[in-house]
């Protein structure tokens, strides 16, 4: 069970940096091509969905790990 919990548990944070860096364009593009293009929005933009997936990652592989003794 506990393989299983950490396949998902690492899968998830791929899904979820997946539709953050989709949806980022939404919240955080402002309707400006210019702005858009630009690499300081590019940055934020990857910093932004390394950031989510690490703490998603960091959170599911706790939760499988916890309580069980070696």
């Amino acid at each position: 069970m506990t393989v299983i919990l950490g396949i998902v548990a690492m899968l998830l944070p791929l899904v979820v940096g997946r539709l953050v860096w989709k949806r980022f364009d939404q919240y955080f593009g402002r309707n400006d091509e210019v702005y858009m293009d630009s690499l300081g929005y590019f940055l934020k933009k990857i910093g932004l969905t390394i950031l989510v997936a690490f703490v998603i990652l960091w959170i599911g592989i706790s939760l499988v790990f916890s309580g069980h003794s070696a």
